[in-house]
């Protein structure tokens, strides 16, 4: 399964860019995004941010991806052992 991640841009040298996700630092490629701007909110899906979204947009899609998140970890914490 692929998961394409909403990412703020923090910095851009040259055609690539340092994004954040809650505090996590990556690079990713601008190649495919017209007119990125520090500040300003992509998709990003293996290393390249594919387009640009709205920063509402972005938080709506990170606080299901941590809800994602929480709930997986109840799950697996609550399954019985099969040892």
């Amino acid at each position: 399964m692929c998961l394409a991640v909403p990412s703020m841009i923090v910095k851009i040298e040259d055609e690539m860019a340092t994004i954040d996700v809650d505090g996590v630092k990556r690079k990713a490629s601008l190649l495919l995004v017209e007119d990125a701007q520090v500040g300003d909110y992509v998709i990003v899906h293996a290393g390249f941010a594919i387009r640009k979204i709205d920063e509402e947009a972005a938080q709506e899609s990170l606080r299901y991806l941590r809800e994602a998140v929480e709930f997986s970890m109840r799950n697996d914490s609550e399954e019985p052992s099969t040892d």
